[in-house]
C-alpha cells in the first residue's frame, strides 16, 4: 500500500512549545546521585559536582525546562534538609525508591547550578502530600525574594545572593497515590489553599501547575477544573507504556513481537486521553488558557535483572525510539493545549536519555530522538495530514505512520515521521503545498532487529543515518519509510 500525506507549508497551526521537549530528574535511583551528582571531589571529571560527560550529552538536547525533585519524592521532600554545608545536611531514607539513605548533598543550590548549566527553567515540584503551606511558602521565599528576610537572607548565607528565576511551580504531585491518595475534592481544596502561598516576589512571575489525573481518570480532571480553575495555569497529565500492565510490565529488551505491537499501540493510546482530557479542561476552559502538562510519560518496563527493583533502572532499544517518537508527534499536533511534557527520566530511570555505570556513559535510541526533534522546539506548527493503514494489537487498531511539521523562520519546513511496523516498509507519496523548495535532506533512527540498544560495549549499534530513500515526484516527495523508523526529512526553502 501506498501512503499519502499532504503538508500545507503556508497553514500555520500555532507554535509547538519548546517546553514539550522538557526532561524530569527525580531522586530515584541512579538518576541523580552516580547519573548527574558526582561531588566535586570525584575522580570523574565535574563541574561543581555535575559530571560533564553527562552535562555536555544533555546540552546537545536544548533542553528547555527541567522537572524536579519529584515524582513521587517530592512529597516526602523537606527542602530545607538540602541547604546549607553538606556536611551538616539532615539524611533521610527514600522510602519511595528502595529504601536507601538520601544524603540531601543535591539540593535546591546544585539544582539550579545544574539548571543554568543546562540553560533550563527549573520546574519546582512542591511537597503537599507530607508537607506544609508554610514550608511550600517559605520554598519560594528563598529561592525568589529579592529582599529583607529570613529565607532570603538564609540563602545568601548559603552563597546566593540574588534569587533565582523560578517560573514554572507543580503544587503537589500524584496526590492521587503516593502524594496522599486522595479524593479529587480534597485536592483540589488543598491545591486552593497551598497556591494562595506560593507567591509571585518582585519581577518573578510563578507559572501554577496543578498535579492531574492518572490516564483515564476523567472525574479527576473534572473536578480539578470545576473546582479550582481559576487558580491554575497548567494542569498535569501522567502516562506510562507498560506492555504487559503495571504489575507485570514487560522486560526491556527481550520481548516478542506480540509485546511490540502493544507497546506501539499503547503508545498512541495517549492521544485518545489527550482528546478527552482537552474536552473536559474546554468545558471550563474555552480559552485554553489552562495547559496541559504531561509531566511524566515514556515506556516503563521491569527493571533489568540483577539491578535493584527500586531503581527502575531499564535499558532501551529501537522500540523506546518509536514510543518517543509516535509521543512527541502527537504532543506537537495538540499544540493548542499541550505547553510541556516531561518524559520519565532523564538519566539511568525508566526511558533514559543517558545511562552510566561507573566513569562510563552511553547515549540511548531516545535521546537520538529527542535531538533529532530538537527543530520543533519553538517552530510554528503546519499542517500535515497523512493517510495511512492501520495495524492491530489486543483487538485495537492503530495507524502505521504518524507524523508532525513545522516552519522555522527562514521558512524551512521540518517533518518528523514514524513506521510502527516491525516488518512492513511505509511508502508514503508526500505532496508539498505553500512552499517553493530547493533541497531535502534527510535523518534516521532504525534498525534491523527490535531488540537492537546500546551498550558499554557497543555504544552506537542504534544511532541516526542520513537518510536518502527519498525521490521528487510531481508536486512533492516519494518517501519509503524502514519498518521500525523515525524519520527526520528538511525541507529547505528557495
Amino acid at each position: 500500500m501506498t501512503h499519502r500525506a499532504v503538508i500545507n507549508a503556508d497553514v500555520t497551526k500555532g507554535i509547538i512549545d519548546k517546553n514539550i521537549y522538557g526532561q524530569f530528574a527525580e531522586h530515584l535511583g541512579r538518576c541523580i546521585y552516580e547519573g548527574l551528582w558526582v561531588g566535586e571531589d570525584s575522580a570523574i571529571e565535574n563541574t561543581k559536582g555535575i559530571r560533564n560527560d553527562v552535562l555536555h550529552a544533555l546540552k546537545e538536547l536544548k533542553i528547555p525546562v527541567l522537572r524536579w525533585p519529584g515524582g513521587c519524592f517530592a512529597d516526602e521532600y523537606h527542602w530545607k534538609d538540602g541547604v546549607g554545608p553538606r556536611e551538616k545536611r539532615k539524611r533521610m531514607v527514600n522510602t519511595h525508591w528502595g529504601g536507601l539513605v538520601e544524603n540531601n548533598h543535591f539540593g535546591t543550590h546544585e539544582f539550579m547550578a545544574l539548571c543554568e548549566m543546562l540553560g533550563a527553567e527549573p520546574y519546582i515540584n512542591g511537597n503537599v502530600g507530607s508537607g506544609t503551606v508554610q514550608e511550600m511558602s517559605e520554598w519560594v521565599e528563598y529561592m525568589t525574594f529579592d529582599g529583607e528576610s529570613p529565607m532570603a537572607n538564609w540563602r545568601k548565607e548559603n552563597g546566593q545572593a540574588l534569587p533565582w528565576r523560578v517560573k514554572y511551580f507543580g503544587v503537589g504531585n500524584e496526590n492521587w497515590g503516593c502524594g496522599g491518595n486522595m479524593r479529587p475534592e480534597f485536592y483540589a481544596d488543598l491545591y486552593r489553599q497551598f497556591q494562595t502561598y506560593v507567591r509571585n516576589y518582585g519581577e518573578n512571575k510563578i507559572y501554577k501547575i496543578a498535579g492531574g489525573a492518572n490516564v483515564a481518570d476523567f472525574n479527576w480532571t473534572e473536578v480539578l477544573m470545576r473546582e479550582a480553575a481559576p487558580f491554575m495555569d497548567g494542569l498535569s497529565f501522567h502516562y506510562y507504556v507498560h506492555p504487559g500492565g503495571f504489575w507485570n510490565k514487560g522486560d526491556a529488551v527481550r520481548f516478542d513481537e506480540a509485546e511490540w505491537d502493544i507497546s506501539m499501540q499503547k503508545a498512541y493510546h495517549i492521544e485518545t486521553l489527550i482528546d478527552k482530557h482537552a474536552t473536559i479542561m474546554d468545558k471550563y476552559d474555552p480559552e485554553k488558557r489552562i495547559a496541559m502538562i504531561v509531566d511524566e510519560w515514556g515506556a516503563w518496563y521491569d527493571v533489568e535483572p540483577g539491578t535493584n527493583p527500586g531503581f527502575l533502572y531499564q535499558q532501551n532499544t529501537v522500540r523506546d525510539a518509536l514510543i518517543a517518537g509516535i509521543s512527541l508527534n502527537i504532543f506537537n499536533n495538540h499544540n493548542d493545549r499541550i505547553k510541556m511534557a516531561n518524559i520519565a527520566q532523564m538519566v539511568n530511570v525508566i526511558q533514559s536519555m543517558v545511562l552510566t555505570e561507573g566513569d562510563q556513559m552511553l547515549l540511548t535510541p531516545t535521546y537520538h530522538v529527542f535531538k533529532m526533534y530538537t527543530v520543533h522546539q519553538d517552530s510554528e506548527r503546519v499542517s500535515l495530514d497523512i493517510d495511512t493503514t492501520s495495524l492491530e494489537a489486543d483487538g485495537i487498531n492503530y495507524p502505521q505512520v504518524n507524523g508532525s511539521a513545522s516552519k522555522q523562520e527562514d521558512g524551512t519546513v521540518n517533518i518528523t515521521l514514524t513506521n510502527a511496523s516491525r516488518t512492513d516498509e511505509a511508502t508514503l507519496d508526500l505532496h508539498v503545498r505553500g512552499l517553493d523548495y530547493k533541497n531535502v535532506i534527510g535523518e534516521v533512527i532504525t534498525s534491523t532487529d527490535m531488540h537492537h540498544h546500546n551498550t558499554f560495549d557497543e555504544p552506537e549499534k542504534v544511532t541516526p543515518t542520513a537518510f536518502t530513500d527519498f525521490k521528487e515526484i510531481d508536486g512533492g516527495i516519494n518517501v519509503s519509510l524502514p519498518p521500525m523508523s523515525v524519520v527526520l526529512l528538511t525541507i529547505q526553502a528557495s
